[in-house]
């Protein structure tokens, strides 16, 4: 069969081993706007819902009714129903519409009404809404921390170096659902070691997971799961109203709660009806709002690939952000499941919620390496923080990662280790050792952490969880062994607990645990000017990446290391022999004595007068102070020369061929990328020069080929450029230099 080989290369790319499939709406398989979807609409009988999108109270489900009951406003429901969805959609763009005038109108709005909205927006115009309808102004980000070997030591060090980073809350889950009050413990200590007030939470089981937030070791949650139709809530998890009095038991007891749902999870069950994911994740999301809940974590997380794999199943994914966004729910969006195979492709899915901005950017950036990672993987792992870190710089974004230094992540994650060994010590629990503190501290992955005893370690977590423990006994500990502040810290996310001002929408603590929230720091985005702007301090503290190097470091001020020495002998004249003149730039071997391609300024002209004597013509060295341009500097050369042919070199090693008479930006020969170049190269150019001088053809110079060679030293070249134009010296004449070469 006849191959195009341009497509069997690309059949190779990444990206094709991603899964795609055509639309089936019998199967489920649409993201939006699927024809078995209900149109919508709203009766109203004495206040009473009693038809919700096409359906009549008497044939409502378990869903239909609670939504009824418990997530419609019937005070806006009838304007809202009444307007038309296009003048909706139009109102979340406008920038003169504020959030809070769409938040009371969508409040009235049936599932189908919602995803009716969203349907008339592309995807810039859903940033643009999503910017100004996500709950608090600040973004924020979510972070896992777990480890294969569920290693405390090695937790406590990377929830430490978590919360350094700047995440607002840390997720862990298990490889062995035992060791969840140890992992929930060791992310607790940790994350409180370098500031106090980040939240955590330990992904199991519902009922362990509360009897954890009883023991004060967590402090929200998220992993209660709510589905679209009845049949996946039975197959799932309970009903509305058993997740309901499951939200209203972590509140009690001050826990933070946010629901879980994603499109595509009903279609995965088998359980969609036909209709599209939106649709049905709409309905999960008014459950979550009837419910009281703070927030959702969704945005499609396990399901993603799903979604992704159909036409427009990116928008849908933002789509649903949007829309918990306009109910006034806090937003973790779905950024931490793996979606693609491609780079590329994760990195444009992410941009939709890193650019405008959501409650939690990621639903958990995992923090460690990915094979590390409990949850399955992850989008962005270790691996890509510095990747994060410069996007946000580069786009002035604060997307809830702060730059840091290795020094400071070193101390953190030994403090952090060393606290849980504390804890491990002061309770009773099976010894960490010095050698696991300090394989914690440098590790990359659990791979380099000691064995532990897992039989020892799981029945001291469960005598733990079953025992009297509490987080307060933990903070004695701390304090005991010398850990007074991160034993304050832990009291204080106790005290919070107690106050329950974070449970307002939204909330995050901030380092004096004082709430940031919907309520008390509510996004006021109203267009350019308004809303949360990266400023001052913040600004700063993003653009200090640890890679940006001052101008200095990147290109020294000559240090004696050009290798030659050059000695000024009078004013050029014309010559009258056969000769190559080389014509030097006036930083050269003075403020400069390095090339582009790292060759030093004496290598380079031993390789150029190499090429020339090679011919059996003589060089003549002269130095060029009027002008930094690398062919103004030939030109100069060429008129001095008695055979009319010079070589101007600018001191970042550009180099050019040029014949007298020839204006200065046409020429014989331009090398113009010098990163290219190299000491064979340099000797073939004094080697060309020579030839065109005695009137014999040129011979090809080697020349490497490195596409990013522009892209790595673009900064080096202005650098070195503008070293060499600050020693411009305007009208002084050319100047012939004897050439002293270090031994």
């Amino acid at each position: 069969m006849l191959r195009q080989k341009r497509f069997q290369k690309r059949e190779e790319r990444a990206v094709n081993r991603d899964t795609f499939v055509q639309e089936e709406a019998s199967l489920g398989l649409t993201v939006m706007d699927s024809p078995n979807d209900p149109q919508p609409s709203l009766r109203l009988e004495a206040g009473r819902v009693v038809e919700i999108d096409g359906r009549a109270e008497a044939d409502f489900d378990v869903i239909d009714r609670y939504i009824a009951r418990y997530a419609i406003n019937t005070e806006t429901a009838v304007e809202a129903m009444a307007m038309d969805s296009l003048l909706l959609a139009r109102m979340l763009v406008d920038i003169n519409t504020p959030r809070k005038r769409l938040v009371q109108l969508l409040s009235g709005c049936t599932p189908a009404k919602l995803c009716s909205i969203v349907s008339h927006l592309n995807v810039v115009e859903m940033m643009m809404a999503l910017q100004k309808m996500r709950a608090r102004r600040r973004p924020g980000n979510q972070a896992h921390v777990t480890n294969w070997r569920e290693n405390p030591a090695l937790m406590a060090a990377d929830a430490a170096e978590a919360a350094l980073r700047g995440f607002d809350e840390l997720e862990t889950t298990c490889r062995v659902a035992r060791m969840a009050p140890f992992n929930a413990l060791a992310i607790l200590v940790g994350s409180q070691t370098p500031r106090g007030g980040v939240l955590t939470q330990c992904a199991v089981e519902e009922a362990l997971n509360l009897r954890l937030g009883l023991k004060g070791l967590t402090s929200y949650a998220e992993t209660l799961s709510v589905y679209g139709t009845d049949e996946s809530m039975r197959d799932g998890d309970d009903t509305p109203w058993s997740k309901g009095f499951l939200a209203s038991a972590y509140a009690s007891r001050g826990i933070k709660i946010r629901f879980t749902s994603g499109t595509g999870s009903e279609t995965l069950m088998g359980w969609e009806a036909g209709r599209s994911m939106l649709y049905l994740e709409a309905r999960c999301l008014m459950i979550a709002k009837g419910a009281g809940a703070q927030g959702v974590q969704n945005g499609s997380i396990s399901c993603v690939a799903l979604p992704s794999a159909l036409p427009g199943g990116v928008r849908a994914i933002l789509a649903e952000n949007l829309i918990a966004a306009a109910l006034g729910l806090e937003v973790a969006s779905g950024n931490d499941a793996m979606s693609s195979h491609s780079d590329m492709r994760k990195a444009a899915k992410l941009m939709l919620q890193f650019l405008p901005g959501t409650d939690f950017i990621t639903s958990g950036y995992s923090s460690m390496p990915r094979k590390d990672n409990m949850f399955g993987g992850g989008n962005f792992d270790a691996d890509d923080l510095d990747d994060w870190m410069i996007i946000q710089r580069d786009m002035r974004v604060d997307a809830g990662i702060e730059p840091v230094r290795e020094a400071e992540v070193l101390a953190a994650r030994r403090r952090g280790a060393q606290a849980i060994q504390a804890v491990f010590r002061g309770l009773g629990f099976p010894e960490i050792g010095d050698a696991e503190v300090e394989a914690a501290t440098t590790a990359y992955a659990s791979d380099d952490m000691p064995e532990r005893d897992l039989v020892r370690d799981l029945a001291a977590a469960d005598a733990f969880l079953d025992g009297p423990l509490t987080a307060f006994d933990v903070a004695d500990a701390l304090a005991k062994a010398g850990f007074a502040d991160i034993a304050e810290n832990i009291r204080g996310m106790q005290r919070v607990r107690v106050s329950g001002d974070y449970l307002q929408p939204a909330a995050i603590l901030a380092k004096d645990f004082t709430t940031e929230s919907a309520f008390t720091d509510g996004n006021d985005y109203l267009g350019p000017g308004t809303g949360f702007r990266l400023e001052g301090e913040a600004w700063r503290k993003i653009a200090a990446i640890p890679q940006a190097r001052s101008a200095e470091e990147m290109v020294p001020i000559s240090s004696g290391k050009a290798g030659i020495v050059l000695r000024e002998r009078g004013p050029a004249a014309v010559g009258t022999e056969p000769e190559v003149v080389v014509a030097l730039g006036p930083a050269f071997a003075d403020t400069l004595d390095t090339t582009l391609c790292g060759l030093s300024h004496g290598e380079t002209l031993r390789a150029i007068l190499a090429g020339i004597a090679s011919q059996g013509i003589k060089a003549r060295i002269v130095k060029v102070f009027a002008t930094a341009d690398c062919g103004m500097i030939g030109h100069e050369g060429a008129r001095l020369s008695g055979s009319g042919i010079a070589i101007g070199l600018q001191s970042k090693g550009t180099a050019v061929i040029q014949r007298k008479g020839l204006a200065p930006l046409n020429n014989l020969e331009l090398f113009a990328q010098a990163p290219l170049l190299s000491r064979e190269a340099y000797r073939q150019i004094g080697a060309n020069a020579a030839g065109h001088a005695l009137r014999r053809p040129p011979t090809p110079v080697p020349v490497k080929v490195d596409n990013m060679a522009r892209l790595r030293l673009i900064v080096h070249a202005l650098l070195m450029h503008k070293r060499e134009v600050a020693c411009v010296q305007r009208g002084r004449a050319v100047v012939d230099m004897d050439v002293i070469h270090d031994a």
